[in-house]
């Protein structure tokens, strides 16, 4: 993973997001790292891996508290 400063990212923004496109891209301010660019691809990737990965969580919690699928899916109903 290739590493910039705030300020490098900033100076060198079109570079930056070429780079991100090909790798992710740890960022550092004051030799913390404060964020890490990923492509829209990978960013999209992980978000798929971890709501999978949360549903069957939540159909094994739902399955040893001995709830239907309905009773899971109502309690997981978006209200808004």
């Amino acid at each position: 993973m290739k590493t910039m400063t705030a300020n490098e990212a900033k100076t060198h923004f079109g570079e930056f997001l070429d780079t991100a496109q090909r790798t992710p891209v740890r960022v550092t301010r004051r030799n913390r790292v404060v964020g890490v660019m990923v492509s829209a691809e990978d960013y999209e990737a992980m978000r798929a891996f971890y709501a999978d990965r949360l549903r069957h969580r939540l159909r094994d919690s739902a399955t040893r508290a001995n709830l239907s699928e309905e009773a899971l899916q109502r309690l997981l109903a978006d209200e808004s």
